[in-house]
């Protein structure tokens, strides 16, 4: 694989390229636990370059003697990274200067962490352009990626309530509740048991609310467009499958309904786009991060917006 570094320059003679979440520029390797936090970050997020010999002001500057750096890095990176990581690197000529290119991979053996603060304290992601440690929550769902096991399909041994098998059955009223279960893997075997699944706690799980608090949506409909004066307010705690239908209930209640009479069957015509709401919803509630706490979706109804 080849560096995706953009040398281009603006007309004063600096860098273009900001830093970013994919992107670090460091003077010299003089700060070398900046450094290796940078590339455990790059390594445990999605990659990225760091460029050594450029100014905080993006001016090119330049190393010395590239192999020597080269040699310098890799050792940082030997003793202070743990698991191994196998950056790639590269010199690039950039107004006749020579600078250090380093690009880091993501790689299946997360999480990656500095070794002199060790597995639970060393690990950092990348958030925008800084190296931040990462919480408990982050480590354990770095940990999911590096065997592969996708979050839904864990088997979640504190369900203790089971799965609603008349959701099930009301949900896919054609199937039968056994083949629903094994085909969506909502239950699996564990240790000789047969347990819910975290996807399947979500979907039909009786404790659904014990062990995923942040399952839920909430509705607002503020009066206005500033947010300061809330009429309405609605707690919405079902299953995955039904929110959709209660979020559209209640944006219905607030919204204006007209008559479209262009097709011989009436339709109704609302003041908000349902579909497109509708949809967003559907794509927060699929691609929630359940494995970490924080909050439930919100859904808020402007004078202007929703």
């Amino acid at each position: 694989m080849g560096i995706d570094f953009d040398p281009t320059m603006t007309p004063d003679g600096k860098l273009a390229a900001f830093e970013s979440k994919t992107l670090e520029y460091r003077r010299d390797l003089s700060s070398k636990d900046r450094i290796i936090k940078t590339l455990v970050a790059f390594a445990n997020s999605s990659g990225g370059s760091l460029v050594v010999g450029v100014a905080d002001d993006h001016s090119v500057l330049g190393v010395g003697d590239p192999l020597v750096e080269e040699n310098r890095l890799a050792n940082l990176v030997a003793s202070g990274i743990q698991p191994m990581l196998l950056p790639e690197t590269e010199v690039v000529t950039v107004n006749e200067r020579a600078l250090l290119v380093v690009k880091v991979y993501p790689a299946g053996r997360r999480p990656f962490y500095v070794a002199s603060e060790g597995p639970e304290d060393g690990v950092y992601v990348r958030l925008g352009s800084s190296a931040v440690q990462a919480d408990q929550w982050q480590i354990a769902e770095l940990r999911r990626q590096a065997t592969g096991v996708v979050f839904d399909e864990q088997p979640n041994l504190q369900a203790t309530g089971g799965l609603d098998d008349a959701a099930i059955a009301a949900a896919f009223p054609t199937r039968e509740v056994t083949s629903v279960k094994t085909v969506l893997n909502l239950e699996v075997e564990d240790q000789g048991a047969i347990v819910p699944t975290n996807g399947g706690v979500l979907l039909f799980g009786k404790d659904r609310e014990r062990l995923f608090p942040d399952a839920w949506v909430y509705c607002g409909r503020f009066r206005g467009k500033d947010g300061m004066d809330l009429t309405d307010m609605q707690e919405l705690y079902a299953n995955l499958l039904e929110l959709p239908d209660m979020v559209e209930e209640f944006l219905k209640k607030h919204a204006f309904r007209g008559a479209d009479l262009t097709e011989w069957r009436r339709k109704d015509d609302w003041s908000i786009p349902l579909d497109i709401i509708r949809e967003a919803v559907i794509n927060a509630l699929i691609h929630s991060d359940y494995g970490q706490r924080g909050g439930p979706i919100r859904v808020a109804f402007y004078d202007d917006r929703v």
